[in-house]
């Protein structure tokens, strides 16, 4: 079995150990950290992920992407617990600028316990891990922020004009917060960690008078009814990579690399570089007060990048279009730090 392994090439071969035995199938329960779709004596891609609801919706979409272009490759998938999923107390920016959620989900994947790796792109820092590469970039899904309402006093056409004077919203976001803020610097803000169903009932129990959620995930785990406002731009920019999933296999493996490429999205995936552009050059990290927003017309990118001071007084915006989305990403950072993007940068890291 080995020398046939080394026929048909198998690159990552060193890291799919045991692959050759029977293994029976696994039915899914919340003491598993593995589920095996199926048996077969070709190796699985196995796909490391968060355990998270969201997370797992994420990595079962991908998985059925690969099940999709190659009926015939065996798919597991492994979950990892992360520092900001242990965590749920603080705020995420007081656990570290970068891979809050990815950086354990990114070494099992480079130890070879896992083949790829399923991020949230807006988790993904823009800094490549030795050893890593991202792979591919399915197509995307919504972009935007939504607000939700306490199930007690939600109505129809709601929006930010709604909130009480001084109203407490539920986000953790710098980013969100400013935006918010230079609407309306009356606010206040409560930390709203957990999962998307656990923020809900935050909501609901009244620990916040609203909540900001990307509408992916909401849409995603099918609770897009709870949904009372879309808050679109230009009211609020999305994250970085905001809508599309990220992932990351190892560099080498040639084998997954062209598996992956097949379930690539490319006019997502150069939306993404322009963005995740922007933001490396800004030298900011996830938690910046940085927003962009792309669209793409006959082949032509379009790229709108904001930063922001945290308090919201302070917006700065530049525009730009082309062709080449990483030349794209550099010019709109380089519009905004010469109008003084960098200070207000510096001064959301303290």
């Amino acid at each position: 079995l080995l020398q046939f392994a080394r026929e048909v090439g198998c690159p990552a071969q060193k890291h799919r150990r045991h692959w050759w035995k029977t293994i029976p199938p696994c039915p899914v329960a919340a003491t598993s950290s593995i589920e095996t779709r199926f048996v077969s004596e070709t190796p699985p891609i196995r796909i490391a992920t968060r355990a998270s609801r969201l997370a797992l919706w994420q990595a079962h979409h991908v998985q059925q992407l690969l099940n999709d272009v190659a009926p015939a490759q065996p798919v597991e998938i492994v979950h990892v617990s992360t520092i900001g999923d242990r965590d749920k107390s603080g705020p995420l920016s007081s656990l570290g600028a970068f891979g809050v959620f990815t950086r354990e989900v990114q070494k099992i994947v480079l130890d070879g316990e896992a083949d790829i790796a399923v991020h949230s792109l807006k988790d993904l820092p823009t800094e490549p891990v030795p050893g890593l590469t991202l792979g591919g970039i399915p197509a995307r899904g919504a972009t935007h922020d939504v607000l939700l309402l306490p199930d007690s006093r939600r109505k129809s056409n709601a929006g930010l004009g709604d909130l009480s004077e001084g109203a407490a919203v539920g986000t953790g976001s710098v980013r969100r917060r400013a935006q918010l803020l230079h609407r309306r610097p009356d606010l206040r803000f409560a930390e709203a960690r957990g999962n998307v169903e656990t923020r809900i009932k935050k909501l609901d129990d009244r620990e916040f008078d609203a909540l900001i959620l990307a509408a992916a995930g909401l849409i995603r785990l099918g609770l897009a009814e709870r949904i009372d406002c879309e808050l679109q731009p230009p009211l609020m920019l999305p994250a970085i990579g905001q809508g599309a999933l990220g992932i990351e296999c190892r560099s080498d493996d040639t084998a997954t690399l062209h598996l992956l490429a097949k379930i690539n999205d490319p006019e997502t995936k150069k939306a993404a570089l322009a963005e995740r552009t922007l933001l490396h050059d800004l030298r900011g990290g996830c938690h910046a007060p940085i927003a962009a927003a792309t669209s793409i017309s006959d082949g032509h990118l379009e790229l709108t990048g904001i930063v922001l001071s945290p308090d919201g007084q302070q917006r700065l915006v530049a525009t730009a279009s082309g062709d080449d989305a990483v030349v794209l990403g550099q010019t709109v950072a380089e519009q905004l730090r010469t109008q003084g993007a960098d200070e207000l940068i510096d001064a959301a890291r303290f």
